[in-house]
């Protein structure tokens, strides 16, 4: 960890207090994040769904609360799982997330308490970025 050890503690308590408020009928795999962002820190859950293309992960569940919010910078993320070990965020929120920061620390924190730190470029070494985007 660092940025300061506390900022992150409350990151990842914050994720795994979400975590309980998960929907997941289907799966059984509750999962909460926390966003640290330029306005504070915001959360979400996994929303399942019986038609199974329509659920939302909590990743990208506590980045659109942030931006909806205002939110447009991104420092740090943590997710906290129901597996014991450590879950690492899915291909499509790794995408949604280097849209605010391809830099930004990555808390992934599992059931059993353990918890790993990546920076999301080593998540996601090539994200698809708005420099991509011919102007």
């Amino acid at each position: 960890m660092k940025p300061d050890d506390t900022t992150y503690s409350k990151l990842i308590k914050a994720a795994q207090k979400a975590r309980d408020n998960a929907y997941a009928p289907y799966s059984g795999l509750s999962v909460g994040a926390a966003v640290l962002t330029d306005k504070g820190i915001f959360t979400g859950v996994n929303v399942e769904n019986a038609s199974y293309g329509l659920s939302m992960c909590a990743e990208r569940t506590a980045v659109f609360n942030a931006v909806a919010a205002g939110a447009r910078t991104i420092t740090a993320v943590a997710v906290a799982g129901g597996n014991q070990e450590p879950l690492p965020p899915c291909g499509a929120c790794r995408q949604v997330l280097a849209e605010f920061n391809p830099g930004m620390e990555c808390l992934l924190i599992g059931a059993s308490g353990e918890t790993r730190q990546y920076n999301l470029s080593e998540l996601l070494a090539h994200p698809f970025l708005s420099t991509h985007l011919a102007k």
